[in-house]
């Protein structure tokens, strides 16, 4: 097997372990902090505390994953036929 392809399941792997992450992230925050009343919501910036820490903060957190897993973890592949590294 190609070792381009070994590169691409890892790396699609990886990309669907942060896609989970994400979903947790969001999902355990919108629905375990949003289930309140709202009259008991705590507000962050003018938002409720469930969507700042689901949505503004997951999306920094995902944003700084990313990055870090693609200079940590993935390789520069070339799409030559033949010009394997």
């Amino acid at each position: 097997m190609d070792k381009r392809f070994q590169i691409a399941h890892r790396e699609a792997w990886i990309g669907i372990g942060l896609a989970l992450f994400n979903f947790i992230w969001w999902f355990g925050f919108a629905y375990g902090m949003g289930g309140r009343k709202v009259e008991e919501y705590t507000f962050i910036f003018g938002l409720p505390d469930w969507f700042f820490y689901s949505c503004v903060v997951g999306f920094i957190v995902m944003a700084c994953l990313v990055w870090l897993v693609v200079i940590l973890f993935f390789k520069e592949v070339s799409f030559e036929e033949g010009d394997e590294k």
